[in-house]
C-alpha cells in the first residue's frame, strides 16, 4: 500500500479512538495480510508513521490522543484476552498511600506473562497474578476514561505485599483511610 493511503487510514483509524495496534489490528485497518502487510509495517516504520514499541505492538505517533493513556493502550495490546490492571506502587501513589510518585514507570498486574517493556512513553512492569478472576474483579476501580482498571487501596497493598515488593514507602494510615474513588 501506498504511504499516502495508509496514512490516511491510520489517521481515520485514530479519530476513531484507534492509535495503538497488534499486527493483527494493523491488518485490518490496513486491508492487507502476510508478507505484503509485513513489508507496509516496515514501510511505515521506517517512515516514522508507525512506532514498534514492543514485539507485535506498534503506535501511530501522530496520533492526538497521546498521552495519559498510552501506556495503558499499549498494555493491553500486550496481554490481550487477560485481566491487567494497574497496581502495586504506581496504584498506591495514586490512592497517596505512597509518597513518592514512580516517575516513567507503571506498575500492573496481569493474569498473563509477566514482563518489562521498556517504551518512550515509559517502563512497563507486568507481574503475574494467580489470582482467579473471581477474586480480582471486585477489587478493581474502573475509570469513565475507557483506561485500565486501577487495584482499590487495599488491593494494591496486597498486590504489592503477595509479590515480595517493599513495603516501606507504605504509609499504613492512610491505608487503611476509607476514602476511595
Amino acid at each position: 500500500m501506498r504511504r499516502d493511503g495508509a496514512l490516511r487510514r491510520l489517521a481515520d483509524a485514530d479519530a476513531a479512538g484507534l492509535y495503538v495496534y497488534r499486527k493483527q489490528d494493523l491488518s485490518v485497518v490496513l486491508g492487507e495480510s502476510g508478507r505484503t502487510l509485513d513489508r507496509t509495517v516496515d514501510s511505515l516504520a521506517r517512515a516514522g508513521l508507525l512506532e514498534r514499541v514492543a514485539h507485535g505492538v506498534y503506535v501511530f505517533p501522530l496520533s492526538r490522543r497521546i498521552g495519559a493513556g498510552t501506556l495503558d493502550a499499549i498494555t493491553r495490546c500486550l496481554r490481550p484476552g487477560r485481566i491487567t490492571w494497574e497496581s502495586c506502587e504506581s496504584a498506591l501513589s495514586q490512592w497517596g498511600v505512597i509518597s513518592q510518585i514512580p516517575v516513567g514507570r507503571t506498575t500492573y498486574m496481569t493474569t498473563g506473562r509477566e514482563g518489562e517493556f521498556h517504551t518512550r512513553f515509559g517502563v512497563i512492569d507486568l507481574t503475574h497474578s494467580k489470582l482467579p478472576p473471581s477474586r480480582i474483579i471486585g477489587n478493581l476501580a474502573y475509570r469513565d476514561d475507557g483506561r485500565l482498571p486501577i487495584a482499590t487501596k487495599r488491593f494494591a497493598y496486597d498486590n504489592l505485599r503477595s509479590t515480595g515488593r517493599n513495603l516501606g514507602l507504605v504509609d499504613m494510615d492512610e491505608l487503611e483511610d476509607d476514602d476511595e474513588w
